[in-house]
């Protein structure tokens, strides 16, 4: 048995273990690093520590920190009730705001995990507070999040743009654009309704005279910003008048989340050291808010999330991805070999870095398109969705996010939630997108 295929057959006992025992498959992915680097690839320590993915685990160890101290001064309360008024008590209307807030962000260049890591927090608050199941507010903001991530001038369309154009390939941007715009609006919408989201729209505190739009406008909440749901329905907590008050720590809390999409989006900063360093901020000047915030960082889903992209990272080392992909290029028959690669892309970027699986999975197609027998076109914007659009995996940045964000749940049934959600978006929206980009020869 070859190294490259021994590593795809522990990922699958990584699964199969994870998911029937109770321990956490962060821990086993490690193991497997270790192992799997050591005696099947020779890679030493450095060599296995060289995949573990830091920008990401200060990325959510800083954001969730961020947060944690917000929801502790109130501030996640405030914004939640803020919200409401803005759409005027419409509950149906909140988790199509946060995709399209997502969307925008993506759209004028900001990266999809940076935009979900400002954005799921308060959307996953909203949730919390006015029973909305948490998967339909994840997945809304993610889909947003690659609804709008291929314009253009945004960081995907960039870089498969950039890719096309240095291989001489005929490209569109604006194709690729509206296949991932309609892609991910379909998926919402499918989503959106198998989730209740028709019912939420009886949830309307618009009217003034309704017992909850009082509620909503005087503001309900415990102190310290906790407050749980009831099992499909909004959490009903002690009224408190001082929540919709901007104390000093809240207005401070409001400028640094404001800092934080303006050097994001604009100054290009790490989104991770931005919100710690923000988070530091605060606790200095407020301790007694920030005391309690550490232990709310979601330490699970750290270790689940780096162990498995160093896990990853350990396969890309020993050449596993780039196995698979000649082998399914050395098909003969075109339309097959396009499916594989669009499968490919899919299952390794519920894994993986998107962008990064985009930039290696197109110049290994390049050899297969430069053939003339499949459509360019309709290919890479098959592939490039397909690669995008499983962001919904637990294990990608973006379900990542979404999952150190959830309020009051209970996080392991989340996390599976998460993960046979993102399992059936892999397999059925790969076939899917190849049925209509590329069997047509687009």
């Amino acid at each position: 048995m070859s190294a490259e295929l021994l590593s795809i057959l522990v990922l699958a006992v990584l699964f199969v273990v994870g998911t029937t025992r109770s321990v956490n498959m962060g821990a086993l992915a490690f193991a497997a690093a270790f192992g799997v680097g050591t005696l099947a690839a020779g890679l030493d320590a450095d060599g296995i520590f060289a995949g573990f993915p830091g920008d990401l685990f200060v990325v959510l160890v800083g954001v969730t920190y961020f947060f944690a101290i917000a929801r502790a001064n109130g501030t996640t309360d405030w914004l939640v009730h803020a919200g409401i008024r803005l759409v005027r008590g419409r509950i149906a209307l909140i988790p199509w705001v946060m995709f399209t807030v997502t969307g925008v962000l993506t759209a004028i260049g900001a990266v999809s995990p940076a935009a979900v890591a400002i954005v799921a927090p308060l959307a996953m608050g909203f949730a919390a507070r006015y029973g909305i199941k948490p998967l339909l507010m994840g997945a809304l903001v993610v889909h947003g999040a690659q609804a709008g991530g291929f314009s253009p001038i945004s960081i995907y369309g960039s870089t498969v743009n950039g890719i096309l154009e240095r291989e001489g390939l005929p490209g569109s941007p604006i194709a690729l654009f509206l296949a991932s715009l309609f892609a991910n609006l379909a998926i919402a919408a499918l989503l959106f309704v198998a989730l209740g989201g028709l019912r939420l729209r009886g949830r309307d505190l618009g009217d003034l005279g309704d017992e909850e739009a009082k509620e909503a406008k005087e503001g309900d909440g415990g102190s310290g910003g906790t407050g749980g749901t009831a099992t499909g329905t909004r959490a009903r907590t002690t009224p408190d008048a001082d929540l919709l008050r901007l104390t000093p720590a809240r207005i401070a809390t409001l400028v640094g989340l404001v800092a934080l999409v303006v050097a994001v989006l604009i100054f290009d900063l790490d989104a991770g050291l931005t919100a710690i360093t923000l988070a530091v901020l605060l606790a200095v000047v407020w301790p007694e808010d920030s005391k309690a915030a550490v232990a709310h960082i979601t330490w699970p889903t750290v270790l689940l999330i780096c162990g498995m992209l160093t896990y990853v990272a350990v396969l890309q080392e020993m050449g596993t991805i780039d196995w698979a992909g000649e082998h399914v290029g050395s098909i003969g028959i075109p339309l097959l070999a396009a499916l594989l690669f669009c499968y490919i892309g899919a299952v390794v970027s519920a894994f993986a870095s998107s962008v990064g699986i985009i930039g290696a999975l197109i110049p290994l197609a390049v050899p297969f398109l430069e053939q003339g027998e499949i459509g360019v076109v309709g290919m890479v914007a098959a592939l490039s969705v397909s690669a995008t659009v499983v962001d919904v995996s637990p294990f990608s940045t973006n379900g990542a996010l979404v999952l150190a964000a959830a309020e009051d749940t209970d996080r392991e049934r989340f996390f599976r939630q998460l993960m046979l959600y993102g399992g059936a978006v892999t397999l059925l929206a790969p076939l899917v997108l190849w049925l209509a980009l590329v069997v047509p020869g687009l």
